[in-house]
């Protein structure tokens, strides 16, 4: 009996989980295309300048952490209605930043 509920538990959490998602990707379908494009170039540029393809030059990361932080800022500016969650991006937005500029002035 234990595990039919686990079982119906676990479908019902993935299936709460799914609707979330559809709900986040909804949302972004809403926004104006200009923060479309924002989001969609600054998460990418994040993504293949972390990535171990490029040389591990200095201006690489750079250029990954700082467009982190644009897009942390940009969620955390769309978000402010919430605060607690517009305070994580924001965190994790200065986070980028300090990290930036370690690697700016050498200290990473």
């Amino acid at each position: 009996m234990k595990l039919k509920k686990r079982i119906k538990f676990q479908i019902n959490e993935r299936a709460a989980r799914m609707q979330r998602i559809i709900l986040i990707y909804k949302q972004f379908l809403t926004e104006p295309m200009w923060f479309k494009i924002l989001i969609i170039t600054t998460l990418l540029a994040a993504v293949i300048f972390s990535s171990s393809s490029f040389p591990q030059n200095g201006y690489y990361q750079l250029t990954s952490k700082l467009a982190a932080a644009i897009f942390f800022t940009a969620y955390g500016v769309n978000f402010r209605s919430n605060t607690r969650v517009s305070a994580v991006f924001f965190v994790m937005a200065a986070v980028c930043i300090f990290l930036s500029w370690n690697i700016w002035t050498g200290q990473l």
